[in-house]
């Protein structure tokens, strides 16, 4: 992908007429941004859409990325093809030129990015801006050049496009073969037509400017079926004048006409666009607004919101849904989804959400036709993994969560058919020995890692509990009660079987000595690899334990003290006594940023390290801190009464936001893995919303409970405009003097919201339009207001 490639180049001399110029930075006045670090442009960046995206770097650059398609997961695309690897802008002066490729600093806004490069020896001061509108295949560059000094100047602006007209990932199981790039100069037009000789799939590149001339030259390249064309302007700048040259590039997998019709679309109507975008963009923001005393986690909540924004991919052909991250899984996956939908859920970005849901429903009936929820689908329609064990019970505790949001029992009818297949697969397909625990993968891709896993378990027995709440939402008593049988079953059988009170800790796996034995002897390679002499000593241990004492029955291991064995916290199964041993275990397994996905993989210096994460050669996350693991742990800390831990694990995950790409949170902490991952939302938004604000919506019954645990560091802390059914509620809370105050409103006054404390911490207490009952250990305040506002007053 390394742009010596080109089949031949054209020449376009363009004159440059006086017109007003629409100048990016006016649109963006006022919105929020972020300045990356100067040692972090030679990272990627995204600018983001749902048709169309753009991958590079910071500096301006499009080197090779990626490795799902190696080396070419950077770029331009418009799913399920690729458009371009890129582009090169040039300015010369007399016999001196400036490449645009390596910026002196990168700005990122919500909706558009800048670089920004130094031209101050020839007297310029240059800026490189994109966005990309909503449900276009397409996309705007400007190049905004101003000259500082006194003197006129002649410039020649070259604007270099490598065309790669290609198929995403797993294009050949859907008959998209690659074809040779073939490009066509519209003198009329001021543009030049890419297209794909054995396909219908074209780019279109062009200015604002018509072309006086062309010229065309061969050159040698080495992508076979890739090309290259040079667009050049010659522009005058008198004194301090500003000009903008903007480009518009387009795309169509359907036909020429399509991508025609999106580029004079685009050049006449953008600015109309990126206004419209920008808008769309400060209403996320408004959608479940947290303020904070910690600056840092405001700034990180908000600019979550615009993250999963940015995962939005459309493929009309196909369906619209999260992608899971960027740049190498900007397509669609269930279990990412499943975590990643709760927080979408609880920012108010519902369109994601059902669309999603729609997409994995549809496509798992149409592959699997049992109930089993897919693992990972391209965008041409291809899926890879038909699910790993985990993801269709998740599927079903998704539904039940979105159903306490929205309060739609159609939407429930809708999808507890594939509630009940997929329960049923899990049982009869996947249970060889009737245990209840389904043996397969879960969220631990360890090869080997494949027979009763803890996360698959604990997962399994959250769906049982709410796949019979979903039952009897729905009037069906008899199923209700089979599944709450299964829960209670399941539950007890967990704590059971995979609780070993040696390591304080929930087992990885349940298994044979064999099995067991096997994976020993891959950890310990894998510890001494990467030079962790505990967990090689521990290992070796455990192989002698089991050595000693040989089963020949199936039994609970502890070996890689993977994140997983926090699930059982974080579905809330664990009794009191084990869910604080176990949470107290796995602080051992964490670094600054987070928790290990693996934990032989810590070692003593995890601890204080705060620097860039390193990687292996061959992309691995192999010693990963990662930002699910992370995540879980926040929840189950806050499950347990601990919102001060849960808080610290946050901090934590916060570290990383705009480590490496301002705005962003990696998925693998602080700097390595996809620069921007759907799942944060997760970690993120579900703790702060439905924990610490402790909101729990029954929208189905126009209700909304309010059980807040606030860290003991939030005196003054607010949710604003969470959105629950058609209400919209807002919480405020402050702790001041002895007093804790909590102010409830919402926008429908017919609501009931009830606030839920407990009983010992307070002492006495004031009523605005609250009414008061008390139970064991909790007072629950019941409010309707025709107000629709109250406060409670908590005197401690």
């Amino acid at each position: 992908m390394k742009f010596i490639l080109f089949t031949f180049l054209t020449s376009i001399i363009v004159s440059c007429s006086n017109q007003k110029i629409v100048n990016f930075s006016d649109f963006v006045n006022g919105s929020p941004s972020i300045t990356g670090k100067s040692e972090y442009l030679n990272s990627p960046m995204v600018t983001a859409g749902d048709r169309v995206y753009m991958v590079g770097h910071q500096d301006g650059s499009f080197p090779p990325l990626g490795w799902h398609i190696q080396g070419e997961m950077g770029g331009i695309w418009n799913h399920p093809i690729k458009l371009m690897d890129g582009f090169d802008i040039t300015i010369s002066i007399g016999n001196e030129t400036l490449t645009l490729n390596k910026a002196i600093q990168f700005t990122n806004y919500p909706f558009a990015n800048k670089h920004t490069f130094n031209g101050k020896e020839k007297g310029l001061e240059i800026e490189r801006w994109q966005f990309v509108p909503d449900g276009k295949e397409g996309m705007v560059v400007q190049l905004l050049i101003k000259n500082t000094d006194a003197s006129e100047k002649e410039l020649e602006i070259n604007f270099t496009a490598y065309s790669d007209l290609r198929p995403t990932w797993l294009g050949e199981r859907t008959n998209m073969i690659d074809g040779k790039d073939k490009s066509t100069f519209k003198k009329d037009l001021g543009l030049v037509i890419f297209k794909d000789e054995n396909n219908p799939w074209f780019s279109i590149i062009g200015s604002d400017y018509y072309s006086e001339a062309s010229l065309l030259g061969d050159y040698d390249f080495n992508n076979p079926n890739g090309a290259s064309e040079k667009l050049l302007y010659n522009i005058k700048l008198s004194k301090n004048e500003t000009k903008a040259v903007n480009f518009y590039i387009t795309g169509s997998y359907i036909s020429e006409e399509e991508a025609l019709t999106t580029y004079k679309d685009l050049q006449n109507n953008w600015p109309n666009y990126l206004s419209e975008k920008r808008n769309r963009y400060e209403t996320l923001a408004t959608k479940t607004k947290l303020t904070t005393p910690d600056t840092n986690i405001n700034q990180t909540f908000e600019w979550l919101k615009y993250n999963c924004d940015w995962l939005v991919r459309t493929v009309p052909e196909i369906g619209s849904g999260m992608g899971a991250g960027l740049p190498d899984y900007p397509w669609w996956f269930g279990v990412d989804s499943e975590y990643a939908l709760q927080g979408y859920m609880a920012v108010g970005q519902t369109d994601a959400v059902y669309n999603t849901l729609k997409l994995l429903d549809s496509v798992s009936n149409a592959v699997n036709g049992n109930g089993r929820i897919i693992h990972e689908m391209s965008t041409n329609g291809a899926v890879f993994n038909p699910g790993n064990i985990n993801e269709t019970p998740q599927f079903a505790s998704l539904i039940w969560k979105i159903y306490q949001w929205n309060g739609d029992k159609e939407f429930l009818e809708k999808y507890y058919p594939t509630i009940q297949n997929g329960l049923d697969w899990l049982l009869k397909e996947k249970d060889a020995n009737k245990n209840l625990f389904p043996d397969g993968f879960g969220m631990m891709e360890i090869h080997g890692l494949d027979s009763e896993m803890i996360d698959v378990a604990a997962y399994t027995q959250k769906s049982f509990k709410d796949a019979a709440k979903i039952a009897m939402e729905l009037g069906e008593t008899k199923k209700a009660r089979q599944y709450e049988l299964l829960a209670s079953q399941l539950k007890g059988s967990i704590n059971a079987k995979f609780w070993n009170e040696e390591f304080s800790s929930y087992a990885d796996f349940i298994g044979t000595d064999e099995q067991a034995l096997q994976l020993i002897e891959d950890a310990i390679t894998r510890a001494d690899t990467l030079n962790k002499p505990w967990a090689v000593s521990e290992l070796k241990q455990t192989r002698e334990a089991i050595l000693k004492n040989p089963s020949k029955e199936s039994r609970p291991f502890v070996l890689h003290h993977n994140w997983v064995v926090n699930t059982p916290m974080e579905v809330e199964i664990a009794p009191q006594d084990k869910a604080i041993k176990a949470l107290n275990t796995a602080e051992q397994f964490a670094n600054p940023f987070g928790m290990f996905v693996t934990g032989i993989d810590r070692d003593a210096s995890a601890g204080s390290d705060e620097g860039s994460f390193k990687g292996s050669k061959i992309f691995s996350y192999t010693g990963a801190v990662m930002t699910l693991p992370t995540g879980v742990q926040i929840v189950a800390e806050n499950n347990y009464g601990r919102p001060d831990k849960a808080l610290n694990y946050l901090k934590r995950m916060t570290r990383t936001f705009s480590y490496a790409l301002p705005g962003s949170i990696y998925e693998v902490s602080p700097d390595y893995g996809m620069m921007t991952q759907a799942w944060n939302s997760y970690s993120y938004a579900v703790p702060i919303v439905e924990q610490f604000f402790g909101i729990q919506p029954d929208a189905a019954n126009k209700r909304v409970v309010i059980s807040p645990q606030m860290p003991a560091e939030w005196n003054d802390a607010s949710l604003e405009n969470v959105q629950v059914g058609d209400n919209e509620i807002s919480v405020y809370f402050s702790k001041k003097d002895g007093k804790t105050t909590i102010k409830v409103v919402q926008i429908q006054p017919d609501w009931e919201i009830e606030i839920l404390v407990p009983k010992e911490k307070y002492r006495s207490f004031e009523l605005g339009e609250f009414t008061v009952t008390e139970e064991k250990s909790i007072i629950n305040y019941h409010f309707v207001s025709k107000e629709k506002e109250a406060n409670v007053i908590l005197k401690e």
